[in-house]
């Protein structure tokens, strides 16, 4: 199953304005459909040293505190304030994209050196809280990587968070054979040390060679 993305592109003379629609991948169910919104991002491929698609929009870091996998309370804004930051929404249970995303960044995080890795936050914010107990998350993320950080809890939080950067979170469904479905957007956004604002978008699609590429410089807060 592959999630449901779509681009407009329109060349310009120093810029690549693309339309993307941050989608909805409806894991473990085999169907996907559309947001209703869009979010106009700009890739600057002359200028942007980013393979990722560079934001015209920089988002604010959510305002979001949860139980981390500890089940503290986690902080996302204080905790992460002014260090580079990856940020994704999903649940353990699915089958395919959260766990692809989740492994080709932890591969790409294993590139890094010592200094560059401790530069860098990958926080996973469950979708299905009511499955992904602390426990859980903790069990599922270390099989990417130990030092990924896992936040679960109350889903109205979770769903106004991803609200608020343009990303649509819907309640998980219980189908017919016990499996759990949770619609969300696939997507993963980086914010910068330097404003602790999202200014690069990686769609689910995004290989494990663009994080390779891009996660030093992101280390590094390189201005996209």
């Amino acid at each position: 199953m592959k999630p449901l993305s779509s681009r407009r592109r329109a060349a310009g003379a120093a810029a690549l304005a693309v339309a993307a629609a941050l989608a909805l991948t409806s894991c473990g169910s085999g169907t996907t459909k559309a947001s209703d919104g869009a979010a106009v991002v700009s890739q600057e491929k002359q200028n942007s040293p980013y393979q990722g698609t560079v934001l015209a929009k920089h988002f604010d870091k959510p305002d979001l505190v949860l139980p981390d996998t500890s089940g503290q309370p986690f902080d996302l804004r204080r905790r992460t304030a002014g260090r580079t930051t990856l940020l994704f929404f999903g649940y353990t249970s699915c089958p395919d994209v959260c766990p692809t995303t989740m492994g080709d960044i932890g591969v790409a995080m294993q590139k890094l050196t010592p200094e560059e890795r401790a530069e860098v936050d990958v926080v996973f914010v469950s979708t299905d809280p009511q499955v992904d107990t602390p426990t859980v998350l903790r069990t599922w993320l270390n099989s990417f990587d130990k030092d990924f950080i896992g936040m679960t809890g109350d889903l109205t939080k979770v769903k106004a968070a991803a609200q608020s950067l343009g990303i649509l979170v819907e309640d998980p469904v219980v189908n017919k054979d016990g499996t759990v479905t949770s619609s969300h957007g696939a997507q993963v956004l980086a914010f910068l040390p330097s404003d602790d604002k999202a200014h690069v978008l990686y769609l689910s699609d995004t290989s494990t060679a663009t994080f390779e590429h891009d996660l030093p410089l992101l280390a590094k807060g390189v201005a996209a």
